[in-house]
């Protein structure tokens, strides 16, 4: 039989296994990460015919080639494109991953349950155990786990990052140790000339995450001069948590936990344009020292006004006192003393002073009085804690007032207190915290965010690397396993960043295929294969003449 024929065979096959891997290549042109194939064809051995002779010096002549014919074609290699990136196709989805190599083709580690395999598929999603998982297979995707002596990247031994662990669905809460009073005092604002004083509540957590309210009392109390005191703090659910004119279960008195110890202070001053005071016929009292018609003047005596009709009017009724002060008086908390038409009251009071300049009202300092003053006090929440037998459970919380000013803002203060120092996120305290996100940055690190404002580190993905990646075989589902020509993964793999390669959130890694170039690839496989036809069909006739020699 003749030669030519089994060479065309031969030809066949080989571009019917090229026109096979065109045809793969096609079938995935949208498969996610799809590395294509090329061929490369090779001849076959070759039958000698004829040997060669070397020249012959004796005779002159001279060497002869030797005499070969081809036996066909076989299939050298299939090569795959893996060093060639796809495009970028965008997703939105943050737990689609694309890898973008700088020096070396990076793969992503996945398991099957029995071995590693590796992919440049990074469309992922969390399945019921919180693992992160390839979606097309399920296989975990493996990565270095949080030392949590460190809170750092532990780099040994790859392991399944099941980034969803229970453990990882809350973020500690922290207790609350600054806090921030920001805002205008204005000296004619009634609430602030009141004995109630200006509210400022300040909301802070104990280090379970429950938190509280303290309100704090603003007073003014002379040109330049206010004072802070703590009224009260509160759970919160409104119920009262500490109260210093009710203390319960053996908890520290209020010098303890909020401002010092002041006796025989001015708590309050009551000042009129006139000296004395008149009463009209309906009970109304008026300021002036003569009285107009139908007014009877009064007379101050032992902490009351009488008129002519031996009539007693309480400091109430003539001061407009609010009924605290009242109480305080009654209670021989405060003494009373008017003179010249001014009603001063002094007494014992827990508070700090807030000075501000008087130039120009801006903060001058806070402290104790008569002591030296700085830019912020202490709510001593610790002495409540150890009273509570909850050693730890609080902070003391730093107020700074620094960035208080006097001015005129129409008789309204604007004063408020934050929790936080100054930067708005140093020391505000923070509940326990609920997974609301997972997020994945260039360098592979898995954050989770929390809706108390916390992010934590909750792994990183790891990738491998190897010295020949086209070597490495595919195995389906859009996964490689290791050969003996790829190298081997030594089990821990490498920060992608480590030569300045990433990974890009939110887009996939997509098919590498060149239709341009397939479709150019089949025409000359379909060439190349009708010529190998008619090789076979000429060598038929060439046979059948062979044949009709003996008709």
């Amino acid at each position: 039989m003749m030669r030519s024929l089994y060479s065309a065979v031969s030809g066949l096959k080989t571009h019917q296994t090229k026109m096979d891997v065109i045809g793969n290549n096609i079938a995935n042109v949208n498969t996610v990460a799809f590395k294509s194939s090329s061929t490369t064809f090779q001849d076959m051995l070759y039958q000698i015919t004829s040997q060669a002779s070397g020249a012959n010096n004796a005779t002159g002549t001279g060497g002869v080639n030797e005499k070969q014919i081809g036996l066909g074609v076989s299939m050298g290699a299939t090569k795959i494109q893996i060093t060639s990136p796809g495009a970028a196709e965008s997703t939105g989805d943050g737990l689609d991953i694309r890898l973008s190599d700088s020096n070396t083709t990076n793969f992503f580690i996945v398991n099957n349950g029995t071995e590693n395999l590796f992919t440049r598929s990074g469309s992922f999603y969390v399945d019921g155990s919180g693992n992160l998982c390839m979606t097309s297979t399920g296989y975990t995707v493996m990565g270095w786990q949080v030392d949590p002596s460190t809170g750092q990247i532990r780099k040994d031994t790859v392991s399944a990052l099941r980034v969803m662990a229970p453990e990882n669905l809350t973020s500690p809460a922290e207790a609350t140790t600054n806090g921030v009073v920001k805002g205008t005092l204005d000296a004619k604002d009634p609430d602030i000339l009141s004995d109630v004083g200006y509210i400022n509540t300040l909301t802070f957590f104990d280090n379970l995450g429950y938190s509280y309210t303290a309100r704090f009392s603003m007073k003014y109390i002379e040109d330049g001069t206010y004072t802070v005191e703590l009224e009260k703090i509160l759970n919160s659910d409104g119920t009262v948590f500490y109260d210093p004119n009710d203390l319960k279960d053996g908890q520290p008195p209020l010098d303890q936990v909020f401002g010092t110890q002041n006796t025989n202070v001015v708590l309050r001053e009551y000042d009129t344009p006139n000296t004395g005071f008149c009463i009209d016929a309906d009970g109304n009292v008026h300021t002036g020292d003569d009285p107009a018609n139908g007014q009877t003047r009064l007379q101050y005596a032992n902490g009351q006004f009488t008129d002519a009709a031996g009539n007693t009017y309480s400091l109430k009724q003539v001061f407009n006192i609010s009924n605290e002060m009242i109480e305080k008086i009654n209670a021989n908390q405060a003494t009373v003393d008017f003179t010249g038409g001014k009603l001063i009251i002094t007494g014992d009071t827990i508070n700090y002073d807030l000075n501000v300049s008087k130039a120009d009202g801006t903060f001058a300092g806070v402290g104790p009085r008569g002591g030296q003053k700085g830019d912020a006090v202490s709510l001593n929440m610790t002495a409540i804690g150890n009273a509570m037998g909850a050693a730890g459970r609080f902070s003391n919380i730093s107020i700074d007032f620094s960035q208080v000013k006097e001015s005129n803002n129409g008789g309204k203060s604007t004063a408020a207190m934050d929790s936080g120092a100054l930067d708005g996120t140093t020391g505000k305290g923070k509940k326990l915290g609920a997974m609301i996100g997972l997020s994945v940055e260039k360098s592979g690190k898995i954050w989770g965010t929390y809706d108390n404002g916390n992010t934590e580190l909750l792994g990183q993905i790891a990738v491998a690397q190897f010295a020949n990646a086209s070597g490495l075989e595919k195995v389906g589902d859009n996964c490689y396993t290791t050969t003996l020509n790829s190298g081997d993964f030594d089990g821990i793999g490498t920060s992608i960043d480590a030569d300045g390669s990433s990974m890009t959130s939110g887009e996939l890694e997509m098919s590498n295929v060149d239709l341009s170039t397939e479709f150019t690839q089949m025409i000359i496989t379909q060439r190349g294969f009708q010529a190998n036809s008619r090789v076979i069909s000429t060598s038929d006739s060439l046979l059948e003449e062979l044949v009709n020699l003996k008709r």
